[in-house]
C-alpha cells in the first residue's frame, strides 16, 4: 500500500469527479482479479461512491445514524479485548517495538472518585463520532469529514498532518503516524504523516457487519458494547437508549456523540 501524503493533482478536486475516479480503478482491478482494494482508493471516495454505485456496497444513508452503546457496568476491568480486536482488524501495532508508532484507535481508561482516588468505573473510550465534530471543523484541507450515516473518518491523501483535529477532539480520541506502516489491511488506508481514529470499522459496516470491539466484547461473554442505528426507533439500540438512562461524555460541548454510555 502507498505511504506517501501527496494531495490529488488539480485536474481531479471535485469529490465526485475523485470518487468517480477511484470507483473505475476499482472496477478495473476487480475485473482483472485482484480482490483486495486498489492501494490508491480512500475512504472519502468509498463514502462518496457508496451511494453513487450500489454495487460497491452498502451505501452510506442519512436516514441512518451508526452508533453505539457501552455498558459500562459490564466492562471488566483488565479485559483488552476489544482494544486486541481493534488493533488486529486494523492492523495496529502499538507494541511492535518502534516507540513513535503511537497510534490507539481504542483504549480503556479507568474512572476514579475525585474525593479518595477509589476507582470507580473502567470503559472503553474512542472516537465518538460527533454529529457536529470539531475534528472536521478544524480540518484546514477537508481530509476529516463525516459521512451522511455518521461516521467521522480521515482521507489520509490529502490530511497533511497538521494535527489540529487532534487538538480539537475533547476526547484524545486521534493519534498521529510518525514511523512507516507494514503488513497492512488493504481495506483500512493508513499512511505515514497522517492522523488517524477509529472508523467504527466502516469496512466492516459496509459489508454488514459489526465493529471488531463488539464482537469481540461479546464473544469475551461480556456484552457490554452494542452497536446499530441510532435512527431506527426498533432498534435494539435505540429502544435501549429510550428506556435507561445513559449519557454521552462531555454533553456539555453540544457534539452529540454517536456513542453513548449507561453507568456513568
Amino acid at each position: 500500500m502507498s505511504e506517501d501524503n501527496t494531495p490529488d493533482a488539480p485536474a481531479v478536486q471535485d469529490p465526485a469527479r475523485r470518487a468517480f475516479f477511484g470507483v473505475s480503478a476499482s472496477a478495473a482491478a476487480a475485473a482483472a482479479g485482484f480482490v483486495a482494494l486498489a492501494p490508491g482508493v480512500r475512504l472519502m471516495e468509498l463514502a462518496h461512491a457508496q451511494s453513487a454505485y450500489p454495487a460497491a456496497g452498502k451505501f452510506a444513508s442519512s436516514k441512518i445514524r451508526w452508533g453505539m452503546l457501552i455498558d459500562t457496568t459490564k466492562c471488566a476491568t483488565g479485559c483488552s479485548a476489544c482494544v486486541s480486536a481493534c488493533n488486529t482488524e486494523n492492523a495496529i501495532e502499538p507494541g511492535s517495538g518502534r516507540p513513535a508508532q503511537s497510534s490507539q484507535w481504542i483504549r480503556k481508561i479507568e474512572l476514579t472518585e475525585q474525593a479518595d482516588g477509589h476507582r470507580e468505573l473502567s470503559l472503553p473510550m474512542m472516537c465518538q463520532h460527533c454529529a457536529n465534530p470539531p475534528c472536521v471543523d478544524v480540518c484546514p484541507t477537508g481530509a476529516s469529514f463525516k459521512r451522511a450515516d455518521g461516521i467521522v473518518l480521515v482521507d489520509r491523501h490529502i490530511c497533511i498532518g497538521c494535527r489540529y483535529c487532534m487538538m480539537a477532539c475533547p476526547y484524545q480520541a486521534r493519534s498521529f503516524v510518525d514511523e512507516p506502516l507494514h503488513d497492512q489491511n488493504p481495506e483500512v488506508p493508513r499512511g505515514q504523516g497522517c492522523v488517524e481514529a477509529c472508523t467504527l470499522c466502516v469496512q466492516r459496516i459496509d459489508r454488514g457487519l459489526g465493529p471488531a470491539c463488539v464482537e469481540a466484547c461479546t464473544q469475551a461473554g461480556h456484552g457490554a458494547m452494542l452497536f446499530g442505528d441510532l435512527n431506527d426507533p426498533k432498534s435494539e439500540i435505540a429502544t435501549r437508549i429510550a428506556t435507561t438512562a445513559s449519557s454521552q461524555v462531555r454533553a456539555d460541548l453540544r457534539l452529540d456523540p454517536g456513542v453513548r454510555y449507561q453507568g456513568i
